[in-house]
């Protein structure tokens, strides 16, 4: 598998991710977001309101991070490019249920629009399944021998340009 596949598996894994973008004099800021989808080799999608601190943000600075973290067995850290969309035929199709708790009135609401993040580069640590059972005996290994665990890379752990 190679490594841009990698990520999107990775990040197919999650549903929610904690979104950081520039905010007031530079300052970083972070709120959790709920994945609307993730497209295959391309951008990941959120619910976001016209009116809110994250559009704002956007608009002065579009450069994002995203950090995903799965108890200990999956991390992702994927850096991108943030843009606002209108589209209501798209809201539409990308609209779920639970969405109406942060946006009461559902994909009609005037003040929603779609966050859209174009992946530029990711980095990812995979514990999970056969990596997991890698991942513990080189820890193990390395706690009794007083050195660090042997990743297995790329199958573990990769800096990929998207």
């Amino acid at each position: 598998m190679d490594t841009r596949a990698k990520v999107y598996e990775i990040l197919k894994s999650f549903s929610t991710t904690m979104l950081v973008t520039c905010g007031h004099g530079k300052r970083a800021g972070s709120r959790p977001m709920q994945i609307a989808k993730a497209d295959e080799g391309g951008d990941v999608w959120f619910f976001t309101s016209t009116d809110g601190g994250v559009a704002e943000e956007i608009s002065r600075e579009p450069a994002v991070l995203l950090v995903f973290q799965n108890e200990r067995t999956a991390y992702l850290s994927l850096r991108g490019r943030a843009r606002m969309v209108e589209d209501r035929a798209l809201m539409q199709r990308l609209w779920k249920e639970p969405f109406r708790v942060w946006f009461p009135e559902g994909p009609a609401d005037p003040d929603l629009a779609l966050l859209a993040v174009e992946p530029v580069s990711a980095e990812y640590w995979d514990n999970r399944g056969r990596n997991r059972l890698e991942y513990l005996f080189e820890a193990a290994k390395a706690y009794v021998t007083g050195t660090r665990p042997e990743v297995s890379e790329p199958e573990q752990h990769a800096k990929v340009n998207m």
